[in-house]
């Protein structure tokens, strides 16, 4: 499959997944603060995994969309035109708490530099 078809494909996944789960899914363990961040399709579009970003406790929402896959692929099949719609399988999106760990980080370092940038200004000032 070429990669602009898998682009819109998957683009167009995300845009009906993210719909049925916040109209047609009714389990009260589905967080309402959650978005679906990507999606990766095998190439004989067999099965995807959907990506889910949660704001708040992952796991019941997690274990509820898993639950719901085979309503929520239906669902699909019945909205998107495609020959083969593929076997969901939702996993939690790390990649938005890796990003704030690691601007914390970059904060530290630079906040570090900049006091020890300042100890040397201050030492410089007192020899002068």
């Amino acid at each position: 499959m070429s990669i602009k078809r898998n682009n819109r494909l998957t683009g167009e996944m995300k845009k009906i997944i993210s719909e049925i789960i916040k109209r047609d899914v009714k389990d009260p363990r589905i967080s309402e603060m959650l978005s679906i961040t990507d999606i990766n399709i095998t190439e004989d579009l067999k099965s995807a995994k959907v990506y889910v970003s949660i704001y708040g406790e992952s796991e019941p929402t997690i274990e509820a969309l898993n639950r719901a896959k085979g309503f929520i692929r239906k669902e699909l099949s019945r909205k998107m035109k495609i020959r083969t719609v593929p076997e969901l399988f939702f996993e939690k999106d790390f990649s938005i708490e890796k990003g704030i760990y690691i601007s914390n980080l970059i904060n530290q370092v630079i906040s570090q530099e900049a006091g020890a940038n300042n100890e040397s200004n201050d030492e410089s000032d007192d020899e002068k």
